[in-house]
């Protein structure tokens, strides 16, 4: 067993999004867990869809390293938090986001795959889609690795490989420019999870099938890709020097002697968090319970604050109005509460003309249109987890609006204009955040949850 200081490690890019990341990383991970290995898994970006399948094929939490919500400082930690935690893990595969080089807009590459390979000093192993594509493959490859020096290309994996001949031409070619390849699948054997308007299906919606893609997705990369080539890119990496994150220190310990309980929403409905929000809360001397709005008729017993992240509950609405037990007591539970995007809309009045839990004056509606990126946004109040002022990296990611837009005291303003509501104890709104970046957040529900 290798030590933390020790992680191998591997970063698993492409030039673009769709040349099959998900693909080669998940079933990696597969691959990786059947040899016997504990596998750490992770991904670059906010996605929180792609982590759930990393964490079913490694068997341990799919976490996220993102610079924009986070810091560049943090990433290395984060990374030796969560290939320590829960037992150290004898190898990370680290997904990428879009294409190697893509990163915030206008930020020259801050928040890219390149820049997280930089940060935690793995070399990445690129996923090229090589349909209708033969010798330039490799110039392709070339110029990635040309565009910024301080990225090391230790090998590629060539997608959707028509037949053997083509095979063989992509290798001669990269050969030419010195790129090892470790890996070929043929188009005829991609497996694919199926997807909907924001990305792949989560897992937790699709358990079984899931479960099935997994197992497939292993067999392919154990049919395609050299393991042991693999294992030895990652092993190249060089030693982390970087201290572990650590929850604790990041919110200064307990807030008291007694541990209230933070109801954090889970289930097919609400599948977007974090695992760091649970560690936060924990250390800040929580006891954080999962409640499933779909199955759970009430709060967990002694709830005193809640916190309801993103998800689906467009797919799952007339499933969540059927609670009526727990949209009332939603309703009328007078402790804090925190929602994000799916339990901004879960809270209000009605999602597409089907019943919520009424409470915060708003309804809510699907549309064609996808409001996505990142966002610098300021606290435009005081509430449970914010301080009027505070600046606050976070994202959007929906398809969904809200009438009213925002209330008489809106949670943010970003790009001159209002977002969200603070409405008593309550902080809603379209802003994911990662708490990661902004520990006070956990630290201060736990102390009004105490209150």
């Amino acid at each position: 067993m290798v030590t933390s200081r020790e992680l191998p490690r591997v970063v698993v890019a492409a030039p673009a999004s769709g040349h099959g990341k998900t693909t080669v990383a998940t079933g990696l991970l597969a691959a990786l867990r059947r040899r016997g290995l504990t596998v750490s898994p992770h991904k670059v970006g906010p996605d929180y869809i792609d982590p759930g399948y990393h964490a079913l094929s490694a068997g341990r939490p799919g976490r996220n390293l993102d610079p924009w919500l986070v810091g560049a400082e943090r990433i290395a930690p984060l990374l030796r938090h969560g290939a320590s935690t829960p037992t150290p893990a004898d190898i990370a595969v680290i997904e990428g986001v879009m294409g190697l080089h893509d990163g915030a807009v206008g930020r020259r590459g801050y928040a890219s795959t390149a820049h997280v390979a930089q940060l935690v000093e793995a070399p990445v192993l690129l996923v090229l889609d090589t349909t209708a594509q033969g010798r330039s493959a490799a110039a392709l490859t070339l110029g990635m690795a040309a565009f910024d020096r301080r990225v090391r290309i230790g090998g590629v994996i060539l997608n959707r490989v028509g037949s053997p001949r083509h095979e063989k031409l992509l290798r001669d070619a990269l050969a030419e420019v010195d790129v090892p390849v470790l890996g070929a699948v043929a188009r005829a054997g991609e497996v694919a999870a199926p997807s909907r308007h924001l990305g792949l299906v989560p897992v937790a919606e699709r358990t079984p099938e899931s479960v099935a893609v997994v197992t497939a997705l292993a067999d392919l990369v154990e049919s395609t890709v050299d393991l042991d080539a693999v294992l030895d890119l990652a092993r190249s990496a060089p030693p982390l020097t970087a201290p572990a994150w650590d929850p604790r220190a990041e919110v200064g310990g307990p807030v008291g002697a007694g541990r209230p309980v933070v109801a954090l929403a889970g289930g097919a409905a609400f599948t977007f968090s974090y695992a760091e929000t649970a560690e936060l809360l924990t250390a800040a001397g929580a006891t954080v319970a999962t409640v499933d709005p779909l199955r759970d008729s009430a709060l967990p017993a002694g709830t005193r604050a809640v916190v309801i992240g993103g998800g689906f509950p467009e797919a799952y609405a007339d499933q969540l109005a059927a609670n009526t037990a727990l949209r009332a007591e939603l309703a009328d539970f007078t402790g804090p509460v925190v929602a994000e995007c799916a339990g901004l809309l879960y809270l209000g009045r009605a999602l597409d003309g089907v019943p919520m839990c009424g409470r915060l004056d708003l309804t809510a509606r699907m549309t064609g249109t996808l409001t996505l990126g990142y966002r610098e946004a300021v606290a435009a109040a005081d509430s449970a987890v914010t301080r009027s002022g505070e600046p606050v990296r976070g994202h959007e990611f929906h398809r969904t609006v809200t009438d009213p837009a925002h209330g008489e005291r809106p949670a943010w303003r970003w790009d001159g204009a209002a977002h969200g509501f603070v409405t008593g104890q309550v902080h809603a709104s379209y802003l994911h955040t990662h708490w990661a970046g902004q520990p006070a957040a956990a630290r201060r529900l736990v102390e009004a949850a105490t209150r």
